[in-house]
């Protein structure tokens, strides 16, 4: 098989998402960092903070990906693809760069903070411990950076299925490094920490030069992104009945082997599909230059009414990539902060919830089984929201003509109905609530970075939708720390250092209840700026590509 074609490239990313979302497992490690450097709880949750920091502050990784990855003159629409299989790869160096800074700082943090939990080094400064976390969760945003822009190029027409994809096994890294650890570590935090500084180090390494750029299309891109996402969805299941099956009986080690294997095998099978993708594609190069050949030598082209003329004239730079603003000329416009406040109203309240969902649980009468499931599936509610918010809004956005940002009204609007659930304290209304707050939660990481590409360009996209998901700990620390953690203490302060009951956490969530409805309304505001430049532009360019699938 040819290992240059953007397929390959796909699975190549898909894998390295599948273990470049370290810092969601945090919870595995946590407590023998805690014991064995001798932290109190509020020192755990300061190195905690500066996780969530390096986790979405991705400012540097977008820059590097935009000095030596992106082409200066890029052709973005689909209008200028080519049917030939030959690849258009520009940039000094390429994405493999940007993965290679990743896999070095993940490598430095872990392997740093496992010499230090051992005691081959001496007890790290809290400063240093904080540094070192803030290393190893920095290199996600390098992994994420790469493998979704690059998809994102590759894959124009289809970019919220893509972003949907490599952001969902993104949120489904976190469950599978675990299954990694039940398999071959359990028991032993220390050693998965070790396993953190390796992993996610080697896998990169190795595949990082196949993550490469394509302006190739042959009109099959979307029944083979829907095979990708049939086994995302797949993957997920089985991980959801994996996790629920763990909390009920106990594996024994050939249960928990065998149940690896077929996780395995579930994650190899997108090396099938990519086979068939280049086969497929080989027969329609073939089927297409037999076509041209009988055509008239003269060929055919349509005449384009006044109205289109007026239309290419006017939006022909936009369509084309060739106005891609920088993250400067985006920071001066309206649609870049009401981006960054609807995020920070969406992204911080979902953060809030899940960092303080043990709490949650605790305070409702809820066993540590149950609080610990309820984290645990926490990351396939992420995946979904993130998978099914990229693939529907690029099916309506096909189908209909909705811009994205009425599905961002809808999910914040949603996520707000979730807040006010787990408020009422009602029977079984935290498990309820905490699937529709983690859906709506999943699908900001996966509505936004398209967004950001449809509006501002792929040129800087990097660079941009990482400087906007930087709105996630701002939110997350406003609402975590000023509110739930204040009101919190204030409810305690008379009885002791444990609350129980619904008025914990009630008056919390009715706030980010109302604070993700404002999110909404900005979205709303948001949605009306950029209505007719989706209809213009967006639309426009889809129509023109669907026109190009039917020739071919």
């Amino acid at each position: 098989m040819n290992t240059g074609n953007k397929w390959v490239a796909t699975v190549a990313s898909i894998w390295i998402q599948c273990t470049g979302g370290s810092s969601y497992a945090f919870g595995i490690y946590s407590p023998v960092l805690k014991s064995s450097q001798n932290y109190d709880q509020s020192t755990l949750e300061s190195i905690a903070v500066f996780k969530d920091i390096g986790a979405n502050a991705g400012l540097l990784s977008g820059i590097l990906y935009s000095a030596v990855a992106i082409p200066s003159s890029p052709s973005h629409s689909s209008s200028s693809s080519s049917s030939s299989p030959s690849s258009s790869y520009y940039g000094i160096g390429g994405p493999w760069v940007v993965h290679a800074a990743g896999a070095i700082q993940c490598f430095i943090g872990y392997f740093f903070m496992w010499l230090s939990v051992i005691g081959f080094i001496p007890r790290s400064p809290v400063p240093l411990m904080c540094f070192f976390m803030f290393l190893a969760a920095h290199a996600q945003t390098f992994f994420n950076t790469a493998n979704v822009v690059t998809g994102v190029q590759n894959f124009p027409d289809y970019s919220g299925t893509i972003v949907g994809v490599m952001k969902g096994f993104l949120g489904l890294s976190g469950a599978i490094l675990i299954q990694v650890y039940d398999t071959i570590f359990e028991g032993n935090p220390s050693s998965f920490l070790l396993m953190l500084a390796l992993l996610p180090t080697i896998v990169p390494f190795i595949l990082m030069s196949l993550v490469r750029i394509y302006h190739t299309n042959t009109g099959n891109d979307k029944k083979h992104l829907n095979d990708f996402s049939v086994i995302a969805l797949v993957t997920a299941a089985y991980l959801m009945v994996i996790i629920i099956l763990e909390n009920i009986v106990s594996l024994k080690l050939w249960a928990r082997i065998l149940t690896f294997i077929v996780l395995l095998l579930l994650l190899a099978s997108h090396l099938s599909i990519a086979i068939r993708a280049q086969l497929r594609d080989s027969q329609s190069l073939v089927q297409t230059s037999s076509l041209e050949r009988t055509r008239d030598p003269v060929g055919y082209h349509e005449v384009p009414s006044d109205v289109d003329k007026k239309l290419i004239t006017n939006d022909k730079k936009k369509i084309l990539g060739e106005e891609d603003l920088n993250l400067l000329q985006a920071m001066r416009t309206g649609n870049f902060w009401m981006l960054f406040i609807a995020m920070a109203c969406g992204m911080g309240s979902g953060l809030a919830t899940v960092n303080n969902i043990s709490q949650i649980g605790g305070s409702l009468g809820y066993s540590s089984v149950e609080t610990s499931t309820l984290v645990s599936l926490w990351s396939i509610w992420n995946f979904l929201g993130r998978f099914v918010a990229g693939y529907v809004s690029d099916y309506f956005l096909h189908l209909r003509g909705w811009s994205r940002p009425l599905f961002m009204i809808i999910t914040l609007a949603s996520m707000s109905i979730g807040h006010v659930v787990i408020a009422s304290g009602l029977p079984g209304a935290l498990y309820a609530g905490s699937v529709l707050v983690g859906v709506c939660y999943g699908s900001q990481w996966s509505l936004m970075p398209t967004i950001t590409s449809e509006i501002f360009g792929v040129r800087h996209m990097g660079t941009i939708f990482n400087t906007i998901s930087i709105a996630s700990p701002v939110g997350s620390y406003i609402l975590s720390v000023r509110v739930v953690g204040y009101i919190y203490d204030k409810e305690t302060s008379a009885g002791g250092s444990r609350c129980s009951g619904t008025h914990c956490f009630m008056l919390s969530f009715f706030i980010m209840a109302s604070v993700t409805l404002m999110g909404s309304v900005v979205a709303f505001g948001l949605f009306l700026r950029t209505r007719k430049f989706y209809k213009l532009v967006i639309c426009r360019r889809l129509q023109h590509f669907a026109s190009h699938e039917e020739g071919i």
